[in-house]
């Protein structure tokens, strides 16, 4: 080998060890970011945030209604009637439209404190936390006649709860929310993005 074909092959060999090229370089950082966008875009944090705070007031919604039909079981009536013999202490729930969970109604305050403090269906630091914030108040809704369900009513974020309220909805009229839901079908059907999510 002569001279200089030598120092051509150094030449080569050392640049063959230098590392990536400015080029290279780029398509590797763009190729990762467009997986890093495929990724986020297939994940969309956002909705995964929304669904766990619905499911959050889906819970607390469940141990509610739970609490209130512990009590009813205790008392023969559900919290926010009153006794039944005791007409000047009859709650004002039975009026056909939700009521919101917060200590500044009267009447809810009075359910709540029975909840808590009358039975200990549930414990104060749950009635805290759930009148509290006013992220996605809970609303309770009960018609008042023998034999109603007592519901409770939050108007969910993701898209997930939000498709299955409007299905359950029925439509805008709440034609397939249970008889006994139908009177609030005005508030809690009233289009396909403010459908509220009822339980049970």
């Amino acid at each position: 080998m002569k001279g200089g074909e030598k120092i051509q092959m150094n030449r080569i060999t050392l640049r063959a060890r230098e590392g990536f090229t400015m080029i290279e370089l780029l398509i590797v950082i763009a190729v990762l970011g467009f997986l890093a966008v495929a990724v986020l875009s297939a994940i969309n944090p956002i909705e995964q945030i929304n669904r766990s705070k619905d499911t959050a007031s889906r819970s607390d919604a469940e141990q509610l209604i739970s609490g209130s039909d512990r009590y009813y079981t205790q008392k023969g009536y559900y919290p926010w009637m009153g006794a039944v013999d005791d007409v000047t202490n009859q709650f004002a729930f039975n009026n056909a439209s939700l009521v919101k969970v917060a200590t500044n109604n009267t009447d809810v305050n009075r359910a709540l404190t029975a909840l808590s403090t009358n039975t200990s269906e549930l414990k104060s630091s749950f009635i805290t936390r759930i009148t509290a914030g006013d992220y996605n108040p809970l609303y309770f809704f009960n018609r008042g006649l023998q034999g109603d369900s007592v519901y409770i009513c939050f108007l969910p974020k993701s898209k997930a709860f939000v498709d299955d309220a409007w299905t359950r909805c029925g439509g805008a009229g709440g034609t397939g929310l249970p008889t006994d839901l139908i009177p609030a079908n005005a508030q809690l059907c009233q289009n396909a993005n403010t459908a509220y999510a009822c339980l049970p």
